[in-house]
């Protein structure tokens, strides 16, 4: 075997595995730690015959790294090495070295959580903290602490990183030791661009420096890009200008490199070029590790990547396009120094550099968490608190997971009030697939539909098969073979859905599960099946010739004008997206008669009570829903008694209390008893007074209490406003509370002049306004509840307008009154404005009349 940096470590390495449980590899990229770790634990005794389970996040690089350590062993793949992912396996009895994906390990854990058989599970490029390497990283060590007494040596794990920091990991590993390699010695020279910004044509500049790359450099090239569409172009746009006459690189070949090429496109991309030849990958972040692409010494980096995000707030997942991270800068980068010396072109300047985020957010924090919580709720575990984490679920996205699970009728509650797996829910667990597609599937089985639902599940697992519109059938016209259309992928997609035939047909065979008949015309089955998987993206058009849909979900979507579904008055919609608006962007029509037969599951009755804005009266329907959209519905008779109160009142709730004309005496009792209860503390014992809440939550959390004994007589909503709201309040009053109330915080204040003037407790702290005679001979300010509130004078010229501002009445007098005088004698002269105030008779009245 080659010598490459990883060998100067791995005595340190193997020496740590032997003392440990647990061990933690830092290794840059091209260090060599994907292939020559787990060929040098092969000889390890603690092994013990035992096998090596290599998780690797993507099939190609499980693919790759089999292949190499089988050739570094001069074997085939499937013999000491071998692999498994997704429609393909290369296992045999002589296996040691089994490379896997991610998700893989989850079900072997569910089947075996002992993982008998195997001694160390290894984890590659764990930075980049997939959904399913943290959960079977989680999994793994609550299936060690659990099952660690059924083997003869405790289960091994060896996570393997290039950029992330391991100080974390290892505290999460009971301070699992740490061993750090250096990578290649190889240079780097990095070039910056002009700043980049996001609105600028990515495919252009992306041309423009392959060229300055291709004239410069005889190497080939490697240019991360963020997405499948861009690549195409791109490669659309090359092939055009490298087959041109004027061209003199007839020497370059074009490989893009994606997930979803066949396996000998991706060969293409990886392997050497012919003698003579040099090769432009262009690639996802596919390319980003775990590869070494012969002959590739200079990179393009675009700087973006396409990730798929979960909205929280609509339940949806989208593709969306984001800056990278310091830390896959630094990946991508190290792609071009691998076998030698190497250049790298940043689309983006030195500065922008500077404001990378340090590394890429885990998956964890951002996406649809339904296949996570159902994995969990498989294993018996209700909540992820009972697991160790590196990064935590976030709460609410666990929240929405664990409704979905409830809605798609994989868990249930017991009558414990304990959330538990349903044996439906089993069944999906089964299938490697999202929650909503095994949903799909095992329904389908139930009702005979298997095939159909398993080639839907296919399409809707891999990227969208562009078909000329939004409409699946179309889909599955072509993938039968009934249309033209992209035929790369149909191969792959039909193996698909052989295996999830297969799963499924394997699990019905352990259940007995029967197949039933349905009675369904042909065109209406994909919208059938959909419902089962999206029952919350059920769509009814708003308007007869419109293209704008209603969700089930009480969101929004729109159909392009001219797409062929634009007829269809019902849809269930998979897909959405789009910069402005949910755009739907795969849907299937739906017969709204399949609500009578196989959905009437998803139908609730429900009785809706309310106002009819036209006829201004309340009125009862009975409705028959779906979700947030009406089936059906029809007048009720005119509600009466206890069931017309609550409905009144579940008005109140939803509409606030601006439904109420509030008084002005209605307003400052509210006002002078939350003041009272602000500034008085709760009783202890049933001998002290407690304050009502008459704040707006507190009135609306309490309306059984003040307001529905008096809702009998409401038939339209201007009766709400004829309600006397102070003597309803008051009524929340006892006598003692009353009277302590007109004690602390009493509607009117007698001042010196005699009269009692009202307090605006609309205000804060609440206004005394009184003409400043009034006040002659007052030397300390009024106070309200014990003195805890002090008032706030307004204190009012003749012309009733304020001319003090004050809390501290007797540092008026002594300030600035005489600077008041002499401005207002002047101009209210036949009122007193004696030098002395505070010897003064206070008075309403001018001077000839006192």
């Amino acid at each position: 075997m080659h010598v490459l940096p990883i060998n100067a470590v791995l005595p340190d390495l193997l020496a740590a595995l032997r003392q440990s449980d647990d061990c933690i590899l830092e290794a840059p990229p091209g260090a060599g730690k994907t292939t020559y770790v787990p060929l040098a634990l092969l000889t390890e005794a603690w092994l013990k015959g035992q096998k090596i389970l290599l998780l690797e996040p993507r099939r190609l690089a499980a693919r790759a790294a089999a292949s190499r350590m089988a050739s570094l062993l001069n074997e085939a793949v499937g013999e000491q090495v071998g692999f498994r992912v997704r429609m393909e396996s290369k296992i045999s009895r002589r296996t040691r070295i089994e490379v896997v994906t991610e998700g893989i390990l989850t079900r072997m854990l569910q089947d075996d959580p002992s993982l008998e058989g195997y001694g160390i599970v290894v984890f590659d490029e764990f930075h980049e903290r997939s959904l399913d390497g943290d959960l079977g990283l989680a999994l793994a060590l609550m299936a060690r602490d659990l099952y660690g007494d059924l083997r003869q040596q405790p289960l091994k794990l060896l996570l393997m990183s290039a950029t992330l920091d391991g100080q974390d990991i290892s505290r999460l590993l009971d301070s699992a030791p740490i061993i750090r390699s250096e990578g290649r010695s190889y240079p780097i020279q990095i070039h910056y661009s002009e700043p980049w910004q996001f609105n600028q044509d990515l495919v252009a500049r992306i041309v423009a420096a392959i060229f300055i790359a291709l004239q410069h450099h005889d190497a080939s090239v490697l240019v991360f890009l963020p997405g499948q569409s861009e690549i195409r172009r791109v490669a659309d746009t090359l092939s055009h200008r490298l087959g041109s006459d004027s061209c003199a690189l007839n020497n370059v070949m074009l490989a893009p490199l994606f997930g979803d090429l066949s396996l000998d496109q991706q060969r293409q991309a990886i392997e050497p070029c012919a003698p003579g030849f040099r090769k432009i990958v262009l690639a996802t972040n596919i390319a980003e590790t775990s590869l070494t692409i012969d002959g590739v010494d200079v990179v393009i980096d675009s700087g973006l990547y396409r990730q798929a995000s979960f909205n929280p707030n609509t339940g949806l997942t989208h593709l969306v396009t984001k800056r990278i991270s310091k830390a896959s800068s630094t990946q991508r980068a190290g792609r071009a120094g691998r076998l030698a010396p190497g250049v790298c072109y940043r689309l983006w300047s030195e500065t922008q550099q500077q404001e990378l985020a340090a590394f890429t957010p885990p998956e964890i924090e951002q996406s649809d968490l339904s296949p996570l919580a159902l994995q969990l709720f498989r294993w018996g575990v209700t909540s992820p608190a009972e697991l160790r984490w590196l990064t935590p679920p976030p709460t609410g996205a666990w929240q929405q997971a664990v409704d979905l699970l409830l809605r798609l009728q994989a868990v249930a509650v017991d009558e414990r009030g304990v959330q538990q797996i349903t044996e439906q829910g089993r069944m999906m667990s089964d299938v490697p697939a999202h929650p909503r597609l095994a949903h799909m599937l095992v329904c389908a089985q139930a009702l005979g539909q298997l095939p159909q639902a398993a080639l839907i599940a296919a399409l809707l697992s891999e990227r969208d098969v562009n078909a000329g519109g939004a409409d699946v059938q179309l889909r599955l016209d072509w993938l039968k073979g009934d249309r033209q259309g992209p035929g790369g992928v149909a191969k792959r997609l039909r193996q698909l859905a052989s295996q999830f035939e297969r799963a499924l047909g394997q699990r019905a065979e352990a259940t007995r599960v029967s197949r039933g008949e349905l009675s369904v015309p042909p065109d209406q089955i994909a919208g059938l099946l959909l419902a089962f998987a999206f029952p919350d993206r059920i769509a009814q058009r708003r308007s007869e010739q419109g293209h704008h849909y209603r969700l089930s979900n009480g969101r929004s979507a729109v159909l392009a004008e001219t797409d062929s579904l634009r007829s269809q008055p019902w849809l269930v919609v998979a897909e959405t997206g789009g910069h402005t608006g949910e755009r739907i962007f795969l849907a299937a029509a739906l017969a709204p008669s399949l609500f009578d037969g196989p959905l009437k599951t998803l139908v609730r009755v429900e009785q809706s009570l309310g106002w009819d804005n036209n006829a201004e009266r309340f009125v009862a329907e009975q409705r028959r829903c779906v979700g947030a959209l009406i089936l059906a519905s029809k007048q009720l008779p005119p509600l009466t008694g206890e069931a017309k109160q609550q409905a009144l009142l579940q008005l109140v709730r939803d509409r606030g209390l601006g439904l109420f004309e509030w008084s002005e005496a209605a307003r400052q009792l509210r006002a002078r008893v939350m003041l009272v209860r602000e500034h008085t503390q709760q009783p202890i014992n049933q001998s002290e007074l407690s304050w009502p809440d008459f704040s707006d939550t507190g009135l609306l959390n309490n309306l059984n209490l003040w307001l529905a004994p008096y809702v009998d007589k409401i038939n339209k909503l201007q009766d709400f406003k004829a309600l006397d709201l102070h003597g309803l309040l008051c009524n929340q009053l006892d006598w003692h509370q009353q009277q302590a109330l007109n004690q602390l915080a009493p509607s009117h204040w007698l001042v010196p002049s005699g009269n009692a003037i009202a307090i605006d407790y609309d205000q804060s702290p609440p206004v005394l306004a009184v003409k400043l005679q009034e006040m002659f001979g007052c030397e300390e300010t009024p106070a309200l509840v014990n003195g805890k509130v002090t008032l706030l004078l307004h204190l009012l010229s003749p012309a009733r307008r304020p001319i003090q501002i004050t809390q501290d009445i007797a540092g008026f007098w002594r300030g600035s009154y005489q600077a008041v005088k002499k401005d207002m004698k002047g101009r209210y002269s036949k009122h007193p404005w004696p030098d002395d105030p505070l010897q003064a008779i206070a008075t309403a009245k001018v001077k000839n009349k006192m």
